[in-house]
């Protein structure tokens, strides 16, 4: 009987090993690009905890853009992986976005704003290994991005009418393997960044949606339209919906046809 109950156990212990073995988790890079982010980082950074990068073998890297606030200080809070820029002149997001890309070793990059974080982290990232490691509906997809909208708390209702609309304009883009993304959420298998070389650092606006166009030439791009980013309303509110779009439109179209944005740098709203 005891010979017995030592094969059973044995046969658990070994269960267990390959359980393990199928669980393996992929290591996933938060990057954050920031610039003077005083105000908003230290409440975005928050929902990244430590037990949720370990959970989900995340390591977070905040890449900063010069700035001369206190962001640094609550970023090294947070992540002793902070890429600090000392460059004369202005830093582009798409360079920060690069540079925070040149210090992970992940397979999976995951870009947001510093101003943006998941409504449910868990779920977020629990979407993001599952497609990491093959599974689900977005199993064959190369890049994926979500749902961007505002807190409920803040929502006016411009606000619903916009994000509505804007967010089923990025799906058809996809479906369609246009390629179309914001910088809220672009979740990028590395291989794929590396082959197209990652952000056009000379583009000052439309480099998001440069990424995706150029990455939908491979393959196609999924959108989680069941989990959502919060991102702050600070630029529409600051300046109307109507500028902000214009400016996009415009961008985006001088980005297609010249491979350059109209804007020289992007005004950071703080």
């Amino acid at each position: 009987m005891r010979e017995i109950d030592y094969n059973i156990s044995e046969g658990n212990i070994q269960l267990q090993k390959i359980k393990k073995k199928e669980i393996k988790l992929k290591k996933i890079s938060l990057i954050i690009p920031v610039l003077q982010e005083e105000k908003l980082l230290d409440f975005t950074l928050s929902h990244f905890t430590k037990e949720l990068l370990e959970k989900y073998n995340i390591e977070l890297i905040v890449s900063d853009g010069g700035s001369n606030d206190r962001t640094l200080e609550i970023a090294e809070k947070f992540t002793e992986k902070v890429v600090k820029y000392s460059g004369e002149t202005r830093q582009t997001i798409s360079a920060g976005r690069n540079a925070g890309a040149n210090v992970s070793d992940a397979d999976i990059l995951v870009f947001i704003n510093g101003d943006s974080y998941p409504e449910n982290c868990e779920a977020f990232f629990q979407a993001v290994q599952d497609w990491a490691c093959g599974k689900g509906k977005f199993k064959n997809c190369i890049a994926l991005t979500c749902w961007v909208t505002v807190q409920p708390e803040q929502m006016l209702l411009k606000d619903k009418i916009f994000y509505a609309v804007h967010n089923r304009y990025i799906m058809l883009l996809n479906f369609i393997s246009v390629g179309m993304g914001r910088g809220e959420c672009q979740i990028v298998k590395r291989d794929y960044f590396e082959r197209i070389s990652g952000y056009d650092e000379k583009l000052a606006a439309g480099e998001d949606f440069d990424l995706f166009k150029r990455i939908a030439k491979f393959g196609k791009i999924g959108f989680i339209k069941d989990i959502k980013i919060y991102e702050s309303p600070r630029r529409f509110r600051k300046y109307g919906y109507f500028k902000v779009i214009m400016q996009w439109i415009v961008n985006s179209v001088s980005v297609i046809i010249y491979g350059k944005s109209v804007s020289d740098e992007w005004d950071p709203v703080r």
